[in-house]
């Protein structure tokens, strides 16, 4: 397989930015392969920004980062952080992916209130965010404070969307699930694909020693080794064209 064939739309996490999967990005570059990481719309301005957005707003600019990479390359593989990894797999049940990989992936809030959602963004603006959730010290993934109760509210709408479209997905699939992990805080999530993903090839590796953000934490070099063999392997067993048309190395993909 010439990794140069192979693009990879990359998104991050919720209230995240792209620092949060900057080192993640680097390594799959550092593979050969083409990388596209959107930053998401409200995201990386402020709070304000973020509350007035909707989650077709984040899925379409994921979506249109899949597209761009489909026109220049062969095979194309979802990936995400967190809310990247509901994206990516929203992006399977719609788009021909060669391959999945996720880190931690949100398909279920916890929180009891999010029940509750449609009627407190009418009364009240924001509820603490939890950010920096990495165990190793010294890490900053650059997330908000805060968390609009509105985006919030899309989050939610975003996650059942996508848990109703995973029966469509097929591509092979790979779940980096941290040990502990203190914002996506149960085994929801994860049980959710377990049930209802179309695919056979589900392939979850353990966290041992990182939080929620692992791109970010000790773990990061078995996402970003293990996130490159698995890409080769699902590519190579797939049929194989033409080379991606270089692109300028300046732009955001």
């Amino acid at each position: 397989m010439d990794p140069s064939t192979v693009g990879v739309a990359l998104s991050h996490g919720f209230t995240g930015g792209l620092g949060g999967i900057a080192p993640w990005a680097d390594a799959l570059r550092g593979a050969g392969f083409r990388v596209a990481t959107p930053l998401l719309p409200g995201h990386g301005t402020s709070i304000e920004d973020l509350a007035r957005r909707s989650w077709h707003e984040w899925y379409d600019a994921y979506e249109a980062a899949y597209v761009e990479l489909a026109e220049e390359c062969t095979a194309v593989v979802a990936a995400g952080l967190s809310m990247g990894g509901a994206l990516a797999l929203r992006l399977a049940a719609h788009r021909p992916v060669a391959a999945v990989s996720v880190v931690n992936p949100g398909l279920v809030i916890d929180d009891p209130r999010s029940h509750l959602s449609g009627v407190l963004r009418h009364v009240m603006r924001t509820v603490p965010g939890i950010r920096n959730d990495i165990k190793l010290a010294g890490q900053d993934e650059g997330a908000y404070e805060s968390v609009p109760v509105a985006a919030a509210h899309q989050l939610k709408l975003l996650f059942r969307d996508t848990v109703a479209s995973l029966p469509r997905a097929t591509a092979p699939l790979q779940v980096f699930r941290s040990t502990v992990d203190r914002v996506v805080t149960s085994e929801r999530s994860v049980g959710a694909i377990a049930a209802r993903y179309g695919g056979t090839d589900i392939r979850i590796v353990r966290l041992a020693n990182s939080y929620h953000v692992a791109t970010l934490d000790h773990d990061a070099e078995t996402i970003f080794r293990g996130s490159v063999a698995f890409i080769k392997e699902a590519v190579d067993a797939a049929p194989s064209a033409a080379a991606c048309r270089r692109i300028d190395a300046g732009g955001a993909a």
